[in-house]
C-alpha cells in the first residue's frame, strides 16, 4: 500500500501513547530514587536535538531557530519538561500558547527566557534531593551556568540517558508509524536515484526527492550527493554546504546519495544508494558495488534478538577486511556499521569501542546497517538500510533498490 500525503490535526500519536511513555519514564525515576527531573530539548529550525522533548510532549517552537540572545529574550528555541512522579509533565518554553489537541503535557509556561522560567518552578519546589538534569550535552554552558545561579542550594546529577533508556524499544504504535516513514522515505529516495540515473544535476535529484516526501506530508534534514572519480568524490558530499551541487553526473560516473532527517513526525531514517549513471557499470565499478553493499549485508543478517552488539561487529569486520583494502573518508568520519535509530540516532552504535559485551539487540528496536568504501581509479560508495528488529531478524523498512544494473 502507497502512503499518500498525510495530515494529523490532533497530532499523530493520541494522549494514551504519551501517559505510557511517561509511566515508563516514572517508573524508571522511581527504580533510581529520583524526585525529580528536569529535561532539555531544542527545536525551532532544528530537529536533531528535539529527540526527549518531542517524545514526551509532541512540542515544536514556532521560531526560526536558536536566535542570538537580546535584551528581551534568552536561550530562543530551548525547552523543558518536568518530570515529577505521580504528576504530568510540566512543559516550560517560548511560544505564547500551546495547541492542546496537539502538544501533550500537564501545566505549561511561556517564557522568553526558559532558563529563568524553570529555575523558578524548580525553587518553588524545594527539592530535598538532587534534581537529575537531562540534556547536558544539549544546553549551552551559558545557560546551563545561569540555571546554576538561579537556583542556589539545589544540587544537579546529571543523566542524559534517562529518556533514551525508556524510548529504545518502540511502542507498536511508533513501528507502524517507522512503517510508514519507510515507504514515504523509499519513494522519495528512489526519485533521486532515478534522476541520477538519468543525468540530471544534483540539485534536481535531491528537488525530485524533497518533492516527493514533502508531498507525503514527511521532512528531511539533508539529501548528500556526490559522484564521479576526481578529488572531490572522495566526500561525503560534493557540496558541503546543501550536500547537493548544480553540477551532474556523466554517464558511467559513480553515484553515491542519501536521504535523512526526521522523516515523518520527528522521528530519523536515513536510507542511502550508490549506482552508476546510465546503468551500465564496468566490472571493477560493479565489484565495488557488490563488495561494499555486502558489508551492510552482513550487519542485516546478523541482527536478531538477543543478537550480542559485539558479534554483529564482528561479522561486519570480518567481511570489510576481505573487501575494503583502502581509506574511505566516510568510514573515518562515522567509524561505525550502524546505529540505533529513533529521534536521531540512538543506542547502540555497531562499534566495538561503543559497546559492552552485554549489549544485545531487541526486539522492538529500530535500527540501520551501513558501510562505505573507496577503490582509487574507480570511485567512493555508500550504503544504508533502515529496519526493525524482530525475534528471528528484521523488517526492512528502507525498500529503495539497492542494485541499478
Amino acid at each position: 500500500m502507497t502512503i499518500e500525503r498525510m495530515n494529523y490535526p490532533d497530532g499523530y500519536f493520541p494522549v494514551d501513547e504519551y501517559q505510557g511513555r511517561w509511566k515508563k519514564v516514572e517508573d524508571e525515576m522511581r527504580r533510581l530514587g529520583h524526585e525529580l527531573a528536569i529535561v532539555w530539548g531544542k527545536t525551532a529550525g532544528h530537529y536533531e536535538r528535539a529527540m526527549e522533548t518531542l517524545w514526551l510532549t509532541n512540542f515544536w517552537s514556532e521560531h526560526s531557530g536558536q536566535e542570538p540572545d537580546s535584551p528581551i529574550w534568552n536561550a530562543r528555541g530551548f525547552c523543558c519538561v518536568i518530570l515529577e512522579p505521580g504528576k504530568e509533565p510540566e512543559l516550560h518554553a517560548d511560544v505564547a500558547t500551546v495547541r492542546r489537541r496537539m502538544v501533550r503535557c500537564g501545566d505549561y509556561f511561556f517564557s522568553d527566557d526558559p532558563i529563568s522560567s524553570v529555575a523558578k518552578a524548580l525553587n518553588a519546589r524545594k527539592p530535598r534531593r538532587s534534581v537529575v538534569f537531562v540534556g547536558s550535552d544539549n544546553l549551552p554552558m551559558k545557560y546551563a551556568s545561569q540555571l546554576a545561579e538561579q537556583t542556589p542550594g539545589i544540587q544537579f546529577e546529571y543523566d542524559d540517558n534517562l529518556i533514551r533508556r525508556c524510548r529504545r524499544i518502540k511502542s507498536p504504535r511508533e513501528l507502524d508509524m517507522f512503517r510508514e516513514a519507510g515507504q514515504m522515505v523509499s519513494s522519495a529516495l528512489y526519485r533521486v536515484c532515478d534522476s541520477l540515473y538519468a543525468g540530471k544535476t544534483a540539485a534536481e535529484a535531491a528537488a525530485e526527492g524533497a518533492y516527493e516526501l514533502t508531498r507525503r506530508g514527511g521532512g528531511w534534514l539533508r539529501i548528500p550527493v556526490n559522484f564521479g572519480n576526481d578529488a572531490d568524490s572522495q566526500f561525503f558530499e560534493r557540496d558541503p554546504m546543501y550536500g547537493y551541487s548544480m553540477g551532474a553526473p556523466s554517464k558511467g560516473d559513480i553515484v553515491r546519495t542519501w536521504i535523512y532527517g526526521p522523516t515523518h513526525q520527528g522521528y530519523w531514517l536515513d536510507p542511502g544508494r550508490s549506482l552508476v549513471c546510465g546503468g551500465k557499470p564496468t566490472s571493477e565499478q560493479r565489484s565495488l558495488l557488490v563488495d561494499s553493499y555486502s558489508i551492510t549485508e552482513a550487519v542485516m543478517n546478523s541482527v536478531k534478538h538477543g543478537a550480542k552488539v559485539l558479534d554483529v561487529v564482528g561479522e561486519a569486520e570480518r567481511v570489510q577486511a576481505r573487501v575494503a583494502e583502502e581509506e574511505d573518508l566516510a568510514a573515518k568520519q562515522w567509524p561505525y556499521f550502524g546505529h540505533g535509530n529513533g529521534s536521531m540516532w540512538e543506542h547502540p552504535i555497531i562499534n566495538r569501542d561503543s559497546v559492552t559485551a552485554d549489549d544485545i539487540f531487541e526486539e522492538g528496536m529500530v535500527a540501520s546497517g551501513e558501510s562505505f568504501m573507496t577503490r582509487k581509479g574507480v570511485g567512493s560508495v555508500g550504503w544504508e538500510q533502515n529496519f526493525i528488529v524482530t525475534r528471528t531478524g528484521i523488517e526492512l523498512l528502507t525498500t529503495t533498490p539497492v542494485f541499478w544494473f
